[in-house]
């Protein structure tokens, strides 16, 4: 495959997945009536973990995630999480750091639901945990983004993990 070619399908994927956690973190905060619906957006009072927390797991992990429903700092941690990795991805800056967040968040995601429905270990969190960690091994925010200027900066040249 071409290096131009596959740099420009990473930067597809990054934004792709960008702007998939982006979408999650606005539905989530105004309940847009997609997988939020308006009287459980978290601005009306409704919490964006604990219908999954408390109904949605299954397996060896149950009792711990159950244990985190209804949680207000891990309502905060989780949306937090949601818009850190939208932003990042969909610009370009901090990309890296932004998909091992989303690598994370994915892998607690799988966690809580193995073994997976549909296929004896492997399911979409599974795959897609793997989708942000290639993007965190590669130079994500370069293509498609504000990625080159931001490797550019001093404070990047400095600490580049911040790329």
């Amino acid at each position: 495959m071409d290096s131009n070619k596959f740099k420009a399908a990473l930067g597809v994927l990054r934004l792709s997945m960008g702007l998939v956690f982006l979408w999650a973190f606005v539905d989530k905060v105004w309940g847009l009536g997609f997988a939020t619906a308006p009287e459980g957006a978290w601005l009306s009072g409704g919490s964006p973990t604990t219908g999954f927390l408390s109904f949605g797991v299954h397996g060896p992990f149950t009792g711990f995630f159950n244990s985190l429903a209804g949680s207000g700092l891990v309502d905060w941690l989780f949306m937090l999480g949601l818009l850190f990795v939208g932003i990042t991805l969909t610009l370009g800056i901090m990309a890296r750091l932004g998909a091992y967040v989303g690598a994370l968040m994915y892998f607690l995601m799988y966690l809580a639901l193995i073994p997976p429905e549909h296929h004896p270990f492997i399911d979409d969190h599974f795959v897609n945990f793997f989708i942000m960690l290639a993007l965190a091994w590669s130079t994500p925010g370069k293509y498609f983004g504000l990625g080159n200027q931001w490797w550019r900066t001093p404070l990047v040249q400095k600490y580049p993990w911040l790329a």
